[in-house]
């Protein structure tokens, strides 16, 4: 951690503090937790058959809600979609739009919710999913029929890659955050 990052991390732990001191800790956790690009979110989630909770959790992994995001493999936007994964599923919505078009918040929640509904519909379950769109569908049909990673065909029970085992346990467990926070039935 840079020196830098150790002081705004302090800071951050400070001002968390004085927050839940004075304001309680789920306000905090909302802070920590936003809903920004509600609409987009609500309107492809469902339009795709993803729960909000499941976008939200993916836009806070992937990018922390910065539009203007790039990995350091060139994955951009909220839902950091590769640009020729946007280009492949171009080819199925018709759009001829530039790369560039990741980095506008509905398009790459649109094309974010759009690609995982693709990937619920082949794989079945939100980890799977989550795999297949961290390490590619391919590694995830073998791991489905390989004994070691799943017993039934469709449930990860172990994966074999560490960062995308790391990544689907991240995701889900912020997936649970905001369920808890913003989509509880009893709140």
């Amino acid at each position: 951690m840079t020196e830098k990052k150790k002081i705004l991390h302090s800071l951050l732990i400070f001002i968390l503090t004085l927050s839940v001191i004075f304001f309680g800790t789920v306000s905090i956790l909302k802070v920590l937790y936003p809903i920004d690009y509600n609409k987009f979110v609500e309107i492809y989630s469902k339009e795709n058959n993803l729960s909000p909770s499941f976008v939200f959790a993916v836009i806070e992994c992937e990018s922390g809600f910065d539009k203007n995001a790039e990995s350091s493999v060139g994955a951009r936007g909220l839902m950091q979609i590769m640009p020729e994964t946007f280009f492949w599923l171009q080819t199925k919505t018709g759009e001829k739009l530039s790369d560039d078009a990741l980095y506008d918040p509905e398009t790459s929640i649109k094309y974010g919710c759009y690609f995982y509904g693709m990937l619920m519909q082949e794989f079945k379950n939100e980890e799977a999913a989550l795999a297949a769109y961290h390490a590619g569908m391919g590694n995830v049909r073998k791991w489905l029929q390989d004994e070691r990673y799943s017993l039934d065909g469709e449930t990860l029970y172990d994966i074999p890659f560490p960062s995308t085992k790391n990544y689907v346990h991240k995701v889900m467990k912020t997936k649970n955050i905001y369920d808890l926070l913003y989509y509880r039935k009893d709140a």
